[in-house]
């Protein structure tokens, strides 16, 4: 474990402030779960997934509307599915279905946790659980309904396990292979590939080159065997041809075909939006790297996390798709790294990022409220208006217990940074308590306004009040996964994915209309959707009736 100098070390952490840091994770961690629809494009796939999976009561086969969906395993669909069905006497199913994203995200803070302490020592687990809390690109992503993060939870358990074979420990193979085995059920082969390039990157540095690191490594392919085969084995007895589909088409070919092209335009992507996407955790990281740059290739608890973050970075930046809530996995070492610099921070940057926080996050909670405000009162600013006209079906109203919470947590949150002793550690946990305000005043003063134009179900609803009493069928080829997923959810309608002559209804999607050939025998009776975004908007034909 590494040590720092007697004069570089801050007391250990009372029972009392962790206790009140268990309390800022648990308000971050549930705020936003409940009170709103599936939100496109992520959460509305996702859980028009596990929707179809408690419908259907087909378990093994990911579907969405009646149609297989192969591109990942259905680890995370499971979990959802199962809280969506636990809560289902007091919560809508897809607001039950979201505690399988705080479920995953806190299993990510708690051996993220655990890994700091084993690397840094006792006190800095928590450190590094509030850094990782306040970067921003975990806010919005850790409260929906994304396979991603049980990825990211097993790379959290993965990086524990780790940590735990430099003391030794016997327990370090199950963590690594359990972590490895979480994010492949999660997302494929992603998670194995990550776990064979980190663990050949250490064997770089003469420590881990040892006997009992080979034998941690072999023990944790056994762990992990249960989770790389039962699930493949189940889906090739069950049909050989969408287990290839799986394996090869959306993924290992995928990943050849792409390789083999050449195309590498967006590689540079995560290094564009880290600076935002890791902040605060990326400046913390680079300091630490720097002040400890003469040790930094010596000492273990740095080889590690610096391993796993290149490697992250480099296997994510040259697959197939590249997407910023991709990027969650390179918070994990990154946050490791920046642990570490909480104990050489000096007190003049500490100081400057904590009052950075602090006008930042007063500022953004002023405007909030100020937004708000104009909305509730139409005070005809030039903002006002913008907000409106963007989503013009919200109707401003006044919601008792969300006022009250956002009103209490913004007194409690100057009360808090009032309060929060002078130290190192002080920057990061306002940082986080700031994060946290946000989320609250968006989640409660804005959380209508926000559904207004992410839900779809007043577009679904509307479409259903709009269908004759008696149809054969909807044709729906051109409709993306998101508006079956919700067709089907709100209003039990579930168009067939291809065009035939026994259909009298057609559903298209997008902002082009019939191809002219077609319009003769095509008559529009409704159209609607979501204008806001390119191509949502819904056009509803009836056959002509030939005369």
């Amino acid at each position: 474990m590494f040590t720092y100098p007697e004069h570089q070390r801050e007391h250990p952490i009372t029972p009392a402030k962790a206790a009140l840091l268990l309390v800022l994770c648990a308000i971050w961690m549930f705020t936003g779960l409940v009170g709103h629809d599936p939100w496109e494009p992520y959460e509305a796939y996702g859980f028009g997934l596990v929707y179809s999976m408690l419908q259907m009561g087909d378990w093994l086969v990911p579907s969405l509307a009646g149609m297989p969906v192969m591109d990942k395993p259905p680890l995370f669909y499971w979990t959802a599915a199962l809280f969506a069905k636990a809560l289902a006497p007091w919560l809508p199913l897809h607001d039950g279905a979201r505690f399988a994203s705080a479920f995953y995200t806190g299993l990510t803070l708690l051996f993220t946790g655990l890994a700091g302490r084993e690397l840094f020592g006792k006190g800095r687990g928590w450190a590094a659980v509030v850094i990782l809390l306040g970067c921003l690109g975990m806010l919005v992503r850790s409260h929906q309904l994304i396979t991603d993060l049980a990825l990211v939870s097993g790379c959290a358990m993965m990086l524990y396990g780790y940590t735990l074979i430099l003391r030794h420990s016997s327990k370090a193979a199950l963590w690594i292979g359990s972590g490895v085995g979480i994010g492949f059920m999660a997302k494929g082969f992603i998670a194995p590939m990550l776990f064979a390039f980190i663990s050949l990157g250490l064997l770089s540095f003469q420590l881990w080159r040892n006997g009992h690191y080979l034998r941690t490594l072999l023990l944790a392919l056994l762990f992990a065997l249960p989770w790389l085969v039962v699930w493949p084995l189940l889906l090739y007895l069950r049909s050989p041809q969408l287990f290839s589909e799986w394996a090869w088409t959306l993924n290992i070919g995928r990943w050849l075909q792409y390789a083999g092209g050449g195309d590498y335009r967006d590689a540079l992507y995560y290094v564009r939006i880290l600076p935002w996407f890791a902040w605060p955790a990326l400046p913390l990281a680079a300091w630490a790297v720097w002040e400890a740059r003469r040790k930094v290739l010596r000492e273990p608890e740095f080889q590690l996390p610096l391993v796993a973050f290149l490697v992250m970075l480099t296997t994510l930046s040259i697959v197939p798709n590249i997407k910023e809530v991709f990027a969650l996995p390179m918070l994990i070492p990154l946050t490791l790294l920046a642990t570490a610099a909480l104990a050489t921070l000096r007190r003049g940057a500490a100081n400057a990022l904590d009052w950075f926080g602090i006008m930042t996050f007063g500022l953004l909670a002023i405007l909030l409220w100020w937004g708000w405000a104009g909305l509730l009162l139409d005070n005809h600013s030039k903002i006002t208006f913008w907000l409106k006209q963007y989503h013009p079906g919200y109707q401003p109203s006044v919601q008792e217990a969300s006022f009250w919470i956002a009103a209490a947590s913004t007194v409690l949150w100057v009360a808090f940074i009032w309060r929060v002793g002078r130290s190192i550690r002080r920057a990061v946990v306002n940082w986080a308590a700031g994060v946290t305000l946000l989320w609250i005043l968006a989640m409660t003063l804005w959380l209508p306004w926000l559904d207004t134009g992410k839900s779809y179900r007043s577009t679904v609803l509307d479409l259903k009040q709009h269908l004759p009493q008696k149809y054969h069928c909807i044709a729906g080829a051109e409709l993306d996964d998101v508006h079956r997923a919700m067709l089907q959810y709100f209003g039990d309608i579930t168009p067939r994915h291809y065009v035939t002559s026994d259909c009298d209804l057609w559903l298209v999607q997008g902002t082009a209309l019939l191809p002219v050939s077609k319009r003769a025998k095509w008559e529009v009776i409704w159209d609607g959707g979501r204008d806001t975004a390119p191509g949502r908007h819904l056009w509803l034909y009836r056959k002509v009736a030939k005369r």
